[in-house]
């Protein structure tokens, strides 16, 4: 083997030198480097949103909820909800705008299936009156109107009246 490869030596060298060669060669055709490089420029712009836009702020912010701002930057939007939790994660923030003629409708919170930290986000349900939804529901069994709500410690009228359009029962 090793007086065959001393032999073929320089003819397997010109071989591994010809495909070099023409690896190259084909490349350059495939790939051509000529011509001015072209230059890319990153920016960043801050959205601006349209005049008079009413906007729902929601996520990791102090006071999530719908604001109407006049053509202001999206970093205003941020600023009227109270500003960014020490916990958000601004990199990742996702703007949804909505068509000003269509109607938007939030999901109704089904109070027989969902969990304490569901009940939270209603308005004026903080984590004691939520968990007394939940061992109400647990106690007494699943709720048969939405109007049940008000046989829990601590809804009394005016609370339903503002969790009514909130909540469903399934």
């Amino acid at each position: 083997m090793k007086k065959w490869l001393e032999r073929y030596k320089a003819v397997i060298i010109i071989f591994l030198i010809a495909i070099i060669a023409a690896g190259g060669v084909a490349l350059f055709y495939k790939h051509p480097w000529g011509g001015e490089p072209l230059e890319i420029v990153l920016t960043n712009p801050t959205p601006v949103l349209e005049p008079e836009a009413e906007i729902y702020v929601a996520g990791a912010v102090v006071w999530p909820g719908w604001y109407t701002l006049d053509g202001d930057s999206l970093e205003d939007a941020i600023i009227a909800a109270g500003g960014a939790t020490s916990d958000a994660d601004l990199s990742k923030i996702k703007l949804y705008i909505f068509e000003s003629d269509a109607s938007f409708e939030p999901q109704k919170i089904d109070i027989n299936r969902a969990e304490d930290w569901l009940l939270e986000a209603l308005p004026g349900i903080g984590p004691t009156l939520a968990q007394r939804i939940v061992d109400y529901r647990n106690q007494n069994g699943p709720f048969d109107r939405v109007e049940d709500l008000m046989e829990v410690g601590g809804i009394g009228q005016a609370k339903y009246d503002g969790l009514r359009d909130l909540i469903t029962v399934q």
